[in-house]
């Protein structure tokens, strides 16, 4: 039996270098195939990687609290509608820094700030840029990771006098003042003066925004002098028991609900938990990792499903191309039936081909996708993205698994066992006719 296997793998080999453009081309639908699989598993688990270190960098303490918008419907539907309108540009006005203040009155509660993001025309001599102006409380440098290059944040003071005082981040420095010193010159936001006090570290990118081109400005200056407004777009709170912030995240739902004059919930639910009426959203660290992992798993299979269906009927021309490979090979399979070979041998000739396509292909697009995706982490991690190189274990099997076994597949579909080509089929017929077979 070995003895035949050996055969059978001997002549498909030569087969294949007597056909080197035929073989190559059924290697390279392999090899696409298999790289595909691996890069789309890679770059899951790389946007997972980056989004759950952003989450992470606020630390499991954190809880924040934001606006939404209020809904007839509940959980989830209440979610995605609230979603829909602030995507469309439906301002919420009822979180307020007293909110925070009364937040911070929590006895599990021991820091947080507030917070509201406008983008403004920033002026500096003859230097005019638009930005995004990042309103906070001064505790914001104690509790983001976020770290004072030189000169200093703003304190608590500044913040409720309304000084007129900012911090630039880093690339925003650079394009106002480029080599020049920034401590003490003024710049202009929507024709306010502000004073410049210090510079941030460059920080990168956090979930798609750039914050070292940020302006920081104390942020009841912010809504007092710039955006003329009374209300935040989020409260992030930290606890001092990590363990008891499922328990303090109800206990900010209450309080809101209680100062907004929200009808309590009418039944207990744990994280979503809401009236639907609310006009806030509250979320734990936790809560917000699971919700991310979710929806970057539901990404990763979404585009395997894309690449899953491009598969598929690039792999249907793959077999019509072998189907007519078959056919124009009736002579040889007639001549090997006339000399002895049975119909196992001519099936194992054509199985051993399609194992050895498989492999060439499946080592070579395991190549070319880790490739492919340890380029993709370096030009992410080049644009300030902590982007992780990784090919996960799954990815591998799910590739090799798909190359062999479908792949296979589709040869023997177009092979003489398969199809019309199967024992009694058009291809021993009509060699039948031509005389090959005994």
């Amino acid at each position: 039996m070995s003895n035949m296997f050996l055969s059978a793998f001997k002549i498909a080999l030569g087969a294949l270098k007597a056909n080197k453009v035929r073989t190559g081309l059924a290697v390279l639908g392999v090899m696409i195939g298999m790289a595909s699989v691996i890069i789309v598993f890679s770059a899951g688990e790389g946007i997972k990687g980056l989004i759950m270190g952003q989450i992470e960098s606020f630390g499991a303490e954190a809880i924040q609290t934001e606006v939404k918008i209020p809904s007839s419907k509940k959980g989830y539907a209440s979610e995605m509608q609230s979603g829909a309108g602030l995507a469309t540009g439906v301002q919420v006005t009822t979180l307020t820094l007293d909110d925070k203040d009364a937040i911070m009155k929590l006895p599990n509660v021991k820091d947080g700030y507030g917070a509201i993001m406008t983008q403004e025309p920033v002026t500096y001599g003859n230097e005019m840029r638009r930005t995004l102006v990042f309103g906070v409380s001064a505790s914001f440098i104690d509790l983001d990771r976020s770290e004072i290059d030189y000169g200093r944040f703003f304190t608590d003071a500044e913040d409720r006098s309304l000084s007129q005082v900012v911090v630039l981040g880093s690339k925003m420095k650079d394009k106002l003042f480029g080599e020049s010193d920034a401590i003490g010159n003024s710049v202009k936001i929507r024709n306010v003066r502000f004073r410049v006090i210090g510079v941030m570290k460059d920080m990168g990118a956090v979930m798609g925004m750039d914050f070292d081109d940020f302006i920081y400005v104390p942020v009841a200056t912010m809504q007092k002098r710039v955006a003329g407004i009374n209300y935040v777009n989020y409260i992030l709170s930290k606890t001092s028991d990590v363990s008891l912030a499922e328990s303090t995240a109800e206990e900010i739902r209450v309080l809101l609900r209680e100062r907004h004059e929200i009808a309590p919930s009418e039944e207990a639910r744990e994280s979503w938990a809401d009236t639907g009426k609310d006009d806030f959203r509250v979320t734990t660290m936790a809560e917000m990792i699971d919700i991310w992992g979710t929806i970057t798993s539901a990404l990763t299979l979404l585009l395997l499903a894309i690449v899953a269906v491009s598969l598929v009927v690039g792999g249907v021309g793959i077999m019509n191309v072998m189907y007519v490979i078959v056919n124009e090979r009736t002579r040889e399979i007639g001549l090997r039936k006339a000399v002895g070979a049975s119909y196992a041998d001519i099936m194992w000739q054509f199985l051993s081909e399609s194992i050895l396509i498989t492999l060439f292909g499946g080592i070579a697009g395991v190549i070319i996708g880790t490739l492919v995706s340890y380029l993709i982490s370096v030009g992410a991690s080049s644009s300030n993205f902590d982007w992780q190189f990784v090919v996960p274990i799954k990815a591998f099997v799910t590739a090799i698994i798909f190359s062999v076994f479908f792949w296979s597949f589709l040869r023997s579909l177009s092979g003489p066992q398969g199809g019309a080509h199967g024992p009694g089929g058009s291809a021993e017929v009509r060699v039948r006719k031509h005389g090959h077979l005994n």
